[in-house]
């Protein structure tokens, strides 16, 4: 067995390397994160769907929104599609767990919503057919991927692949470039509104 010194440092090292590499995909990031601010501040909203660690991510990102990242602002209108098991479990039973997320789309996305669909491998069957139902009905889709993208590329308006294999690495990117798009959605908001007030102020 490894020395715990050699699991963790081996970690680190390949955490910072996957981190770093995500300097290569700041375009991607701002794109997305520039058609979440439209989506927001055109009266849209944001919905995130994905399996195990990702359905964690998704709650975890769509809170950020609901509540608060950083700044004192209203709370944002977006939904993690994992919550519900009474939900989950109806169409688990009715229709199969491949449609779990596609009958929810199905039900609450308007044409401008944005959907992001979380999946390390790229090629979780019920994320991809999500995103597909999204896309019919008008949405921006955004995949969030690892290394080999997979089908979820094929499918999203966007993707942002994560440099790695490894599950753990990519959810750990995963949250972290969550947490900068909320960070962006955020200000952006926050702009916006304090611009209108402004104006109203002075008519």
């Amino acid at each position: 067995m490894q020395a715990s010194s050699a699991i963790f440092q081996r970690a680190i090292a390949e955490h910072l390397r996957v981190t770093e590499a995500l300097q290569q995909q700041l375009q991607v990031l701002e794109r997305i994160a520039t058609e979440m601010s439209r989506a927001i501040l055109s009266g849209h909203k944001i919905m995130w769907c994905g399996n195990g660690g990702s359905a964690a991510d998704s709650q975890h990102l769509a809170a950020e929104l609901v509540g608060r990242f950083l700044l004192e602002r209203r709370g944002l209108p977006s939904i993690a599609l994992t919550t519900n098991t009474s939900i989950l479990s109806a169409i688990g039973n009715d229709y199969g767990f491949d449609h779990i997320f596609r009958r929810q789309i199905e039900a609450l996305c308007l044409p401008g919503d944005v959907v992001v669909g979380l999946s390390t491998s790229g090629n979780s069957r019920n994320v991809c057919i999500a995103l597909e139902t999204a896309r019919t009905l008008g949405a921006y889709t955004v995949a969030f991927t690892g290394q080999h993208r997979g089908s979820l590329a094929e499918i999203a308006s966007e993707t942002l692949h994560i440099p790695s294999a490894e599950t753990p690495r990519i959810q750990e990117a995963h949250i972290l470039c969550g947490h900068m798009l909320c960070d962006f959605i955020e200000q952006r908001v926050q702009e916006s509104d304090s611009s209108a007030t402004n104006n109203e102020m002075t008519t």
